[in-house]
C-alpha cells in the first residue's frame, strides 16, 4: 500500500490544516495511507519578536522543506499566506485546497466591534498589515504585538493583556473558536492578507508521484483568486515586512482585484482595483500592483535591493 508522509508544524491549526489534507488525500485515493510528520520551525520557537524582526514567514517553511529534501516526508501543508512569492529550491505547490473565510476577526470580550472600542484601547496583532489598516481607522488605539499560536493568542485575550485581538476567521473557525468573532472585517474597508484562508501542498518538483496524488485536491476557482493576489504581492516585492494587503473575487468569467499598501505607522495607504478576464489572473495582479505604486505605493515600501 502506497504511503504519503505530510511534513507539519506542530501548532493545533497546523496540525488541524495537516489533518483535514490527509482526509481529502484519503478520499480521493482510497487504500492510500499518509501519515504526519509534526516539526517545529524557528518561527514557532521564537515567539518574544515580530515575524518581521526574525525573518520572515518564510521561517515557518524551512524546516519542512528540509525534511523533504532529507526524505523525511513527501509533501508539506502551509497556510497559503505564509508561503513567500518566490518558492525556493526545487519546489512546487502542487495543490491549493478551497478557500475558507478569507476576512480577518475581531474578537473581544468586552466590545462588539472595532468602533465600539473605547479610545486608547489596547489592540493586538503583530501583522503590518493589519496594523495599518487599524491606524487609518482608529488612529487612537494602542497596537500591541501578540505573537503564538490562535490559542495563545486567544488566552492572552482572556487574560486581561488586550481589550481586543484581530486575528484570521478562517484559523477561528477550523479550530472550532467561530463564536469568538465578534465581527468580520472585510472588503471593500478592509482587505486580508493575499492568500489568507487558503491551504496549499508543497512538494518537491520532481516527485511526480507525490504531486499527481495531490494535484487531485487543486480547487481551480481558489487558485485563481490567489494567484492575482500573489502576482499583486510578487509586483511590490511584499512581505511580511510591508502592509500589503489583496482579495480577488470571480464573479463568472470576470476576476475582480482590490489591493491595498499602507504604513503601520500612521495609517497612510494607496488603493487599486482593477477587473479583466480570470484566465489572466497574474496579469491582473501585475496591473494592480502597477497602479498601487502610481498612486505612491513605494513611499511605503522598503528600498529594491
Amino acid at each position: 500500500m502506497a504511503t504519503i508522509r505530510i511534513a507539519t508544524r506542530k501548532s493545533p491549526l497546523a496540525l488541524w490544516q495537516s489533518e483535514h489534507a490527509a482526509d481529502l488525500l484519503r478520499a480521493a485515493h482510497p487504500g492510500l495511507a499518509v501519515e504526519l510528520v509534526p516539526m517545529t520551525t524557528r518561527g514557532d520557537e521564537v515567539l518574544d519578536r515580530s515575524l518581521a524582526a526574525i525573518g520572515g514567514k518564510g521561517l515557518f517553511l524551512k524546516e519542512l522543506e528540509l525534511a523533504m529534501l532529507r526524505g523525511d516526508a513527501d509533501c508539506a501543508v502551509h497556510s497559503l499566506k505564509d508561503v513567500p512569492m518566490e518558492l525556493e529550491g526545487p519546489f512546487a505547490l502542487s495543490a491549493i485546497l478551497a478557500r475558507a473565510d478569507h476576512a480577518d476577526a475581531f474578537v473581544s470580550n468586552r466590545h462588539d466591534n472595532l468602533d465600539a472600542l473605547p479610545e486608547g484601547a489596547r489592540v493586538g496583532t503583530s501583522s503590518l498589515r493589519r496594523q495599518a489598516q487599524l491606524r487609518a481607522r482608529r488612529p487612537d488605539l494602542q497596537l500591541l504585538d501578540l505573537r503564538g499560536n490562535v490559542n495563545t493568542r486567544l488566552a492572552k485575550l482572556d487574560a486581561g493583556d488586550y481589550d481586543a485581538i484581530v486575528l484570521a476567521c478562517a484559523g477561528l473557525q477550523r479550530l472550532g473558536f467561530g463564536t469568538r468573532i465578534r465581527a468580520r472585517l472585510d472588503a471593500p474597508d478592509w482587505l486580508p492578507a493575499p492568500a489568507q484562508g487558503a491551504i496549499a501542498i508543497e512538494c518537491r518538483d520532481d516527485d511526480a508521484k507525490t504531486r499527481a496524488l495531490c494535484a487531485v485536491l487543486d480547487d481551480a476557482p481558489t487558485r485563481t483568486c490567489v494567484e492575482a493576489e500573489r502576482a499583486m504581492n510578487r509586483a511590490l516585492h511584499g512581505s511580511c515586512h510591508v502592509p500589503v494587503a489583496a482579495l480577488a473575487r470571480l464573479d463568472g468569467a470576470q476576476l475582480l482585484l482590490q489591493g491595498l499598501v499602507g504604513c503601520a505607522d500612521d495609517g497612510r495607504a494607496v488603493r487599486a482595483q482593477h477587473a479583466g478576464d480570470a484566465t489572466r489572473a497574474e496579469a491582473i495582479g501585475a496591473t494592480v500592483a502597477r497602479a498601487l505604486l502610481d498612486a505612491g505605493a513605494g513611499a511605503f515600501l522598503p528600498p529594491r535591493e
